[in-house]
């Protein structure tokens, strides 16, 4: 199996990641860790990223995730997919990907962004990513805004790990 936690910038999806994969002793990859070095300079810079940005990387964590199920590994992935065709490209075709959303307010996503240090995604992006999210019809949904801990508990109980 391999879990998505998507969402807007500050939505905890790094946070979770981590979390979720050293409670299951499973790999985590973080999405914003894979961004080619043109996307992360655009961002930094405050510009949110097109969707012709944004595919390659894309295509890319595909990749990830369909050699994880090739080599029957489980895995996190921690990726925005903020519209469905984010989510069909990372997903399409492969059964066992499962969709996690952290919602969070505007607000706690921008107070988030900007108290972290040394992220390209500043508080700049959010109004420009939630104005791109498409509410996920595949997705099993979390308030982002509890406590970590919560939110894998409530994820592994979704999905029975």
């Amino acid at each position: 199996m391999v879990i998505v936690l998507m969402g807007p910038a500050g939505s905890g999806k790094t946070t979770v990641g981590q979390a979720l994969a050293g409670e299951l002793r499973w790999r985590f990859v973080d999405g914003d860790d894979r961004h080619p070095p043109a996307n992360v300079e655009k961002m930094r810079a405050g510009q949110p990223l097109s969707d012709t940005d944004r595919e390659p990387w894309l295509l890319g964590l595909r990749s990830v995730v369909a050699r994880a199920l090739d080599r029957r590994e489980h895995l996190i992935v921690a990726c925005s997919a903020l519209k469905q065709r984010h989510r069909n490209v990372l997903a399409g075709g492969l059964r066992q990907v499962r969709f996690v959303f952290l919602r969070a307010p505007a607000q706690v996503l921008l107070e988030r962004t900007a108290s972290r240090s040394g992220h390209f995604a500043g508080p700049g992006l959010v109004d420009s990513q939630l104005l791109a999210l498409e509410q996920p019809e595949d997705a099993f949904e979390v308030d982002a805004t509890l406590p970590p801990a919560e939110i894998t508990l409530r994820i592994r109980r979704e999905f029975g790990l």
